[in-house]
């Protein structure tokens, strides 16, 4: 059973993390094929020092230091008990906030006035474990913030906010559906302006969520024995500063067959689909270019090795640069080639979107990808094999750089690469390596954009790039 609840929130974090911008699973960087970024000598003894205090805990308590730090809005991964980066970076910030030195350790007094900083806050909202009559599934549900209670129209139950704001819904799908019928559906909802940001699709659960104009949605279903299971919360932007926190404490609450051991396979699950037939020597079957003429891309891609280059289905003529690179074709592109605007005042902790091609296996497919910037030369984000030179936005629709090459080799939690910063080319390197290409901007020049907003207007001008030995 435990396994299960940390798979359910691996996938959770990382599906957070595609569209808030937090890195959750940062604390598996080692076993996800990232190495932990503590060259510093100093950095490094800090890290072990915190990392042995903290699992001289006992599991109840490690378990309970990362809960209230989820409350205290320092942390947004699972509750599992295990020390990593992620944790180490939450108690920091919690005790740099609090005037206390950042050393990744807490003292019996910190970790009491954690508990209770987080008690009040659960007591604030009414925060309780909820066995949901309608469906069976347990949740968390915050009974102050939606005290408006009543049947879901689809087979459940909906608690609901008094001004409408937050909608919480839980459900049962009907006996004939299939996980794929519902991941289909869902997928395919066409809401003027509707984003999904983040979909996962397994042989007994799936996850999608994304954004509107004016909200943010994350509904997850999951097949068993007893049939498939789910909930899902909507809610406006203008509280996503409190409800991002409290969907990380929903998630992590959620266990959709209580009754039983970690579900079975439900004989409504899909077969996963098949692996891409074609893999250049342990890289991405495709990376990621930004089309800046109509025969040429700019991209980050490790391309140099490519004997057949392929962009946009159209055979590369040439190669300019080592890295980064500008590829030319003989042939028209047909993208859009938007306006492009280098963003010159990139400061810690600015969002981003980076759009990328994955291969779910069906060929290249677009996504979007919110991330977070620590400086001009790394973005934290859950990025995926394709994500190899995929321009990254910032909140002004200006561009921020290019995604460095990914791990080779990048070893999965659960199936899912989970959120870990990456290197990345600067728009001014870019501009420096090939002049005349984006004009430089600081990031007050123009409003900031929904990723909405800016998908639509740099969406036709990313392009798949295609490479075979």
């Amino acid at each position: 059973m435990k396994c299960a609840r940390l798979r359910r929130a691996f996938y959770f974090c990382a599906l957070l993390s595609a569209y808030t911008g937090q890195a959750p699973w940062s604390e598996v960087q080692a076993q996800a094929g990232t190495p932990a970024r503590t060259a510093d000598p100093a950095a490094a003894a800090a890290l072990d020092a915190a990392r042995a205090a903290f699992e001289a805990l006992s599991e109840a308590d490690r378990k309970a230091v990362q809960e209230n730090l989820i409350w205290s809005g320092d942390y947004s991964g699972a509750a599992d008990g295990t020390f990593g980066r992620q944790t180490f970076d939450a108690i920091s910030a919690y005790q740099t906030r609090n005037g206390r030195q950042a050393t990744g350790t807490l003292s019996a007094a910190d970790r009491s006035a954690l508990q209770a900083n987080a008690r009040n806050i659960r007591s604030s909202v009414g925060f309780d474990i909820v066995t949901d009559a309608r469906t069976g599934v347990q949740i968390g549900v915050p009974l102050k913030l939606l005290p408006k209670q009543g049947d879901n129209p689809n087979g459940g139950t909906r608690w609901q906010s008094q001004d409408g704001k937050i909608t919480l819904d839980t459900r049962v799908a009907p006996p004939d559906s299939t996980l794929q019928s519902l991941y289909d559906r869902n997928v395919a909802i066409k809401t003027p302006g509707r984003i999904v940001s983040y979909k996962v699709l397994k042989a007994d659960f799936f996850v999608i969520a994304g954004e509107t104009p004016t909200g943010k949605f994350y509904s997850r279903y999951a097949g068993g024995p007893p049939g498939i299971r789910a909930f899902s919360i909507g809610y406006d932007k203008s509280v996503a500063a409190q409800l991002d926190r409290l969907v990380v404490a929903i998630a992590n609450a959620f266990v959709p067959f209580p009754s039983s051991a970690a579900p079975a396979v439900a004989s409504t699950a899909v077969t996963p689909p098949a692996q891409p037939s074609a893999v250049v020597s342990g890289q991405p079957p495709f990376g990621t270019g930004l089309a800046v003429a109509p025969r040429q891309v700019f991209t980050a891609a490790p391309v140099g090795q490519c004997k057949d280059l392929r962009v946009g289905g159209l055979k590369v003529q040439q190669v300019k640069g080592k890295g980064p690179f500008l590829l030319e074709t003989a042939q028209d592109l047909n993208a859009k080639q938007v306006p492009l605007a280098a963003d010159t005042s990139v400061e810690a902790g600015q969002r981003a979107v980076v759009l990328a091609f994955n291969n779910d296996g069906n060929g290249p497919q677009l996504v979007t990808v919110a991330g977070t910037l620590a400086d001009g030369s790394m973005i934290t984000a859950a990025l995926q094999p394709g994500a190899d030179g995929a321009p990254i936005f910032g909140q002004n629709g200006a561009l921020v750089g290019l995604v460095q090459p990914l791990p080779a080799n990048p070893r999965k939690i659960a199936g899912i690469i989970p959120s870990a910063p990456y290197p990345m080319v600067s728009s001014a390197a870019l501009n420096d390596a090939f002049p005349g290409f984006i004009q430089s901007r600081t990031n007050t020049a123009a409003p900031v954009l929904s990723a909405a907003d800016l998908v639509n207007v740099v969406k036709a001008s990313v392009v798949p790039i295609i490479c075979s030995p």
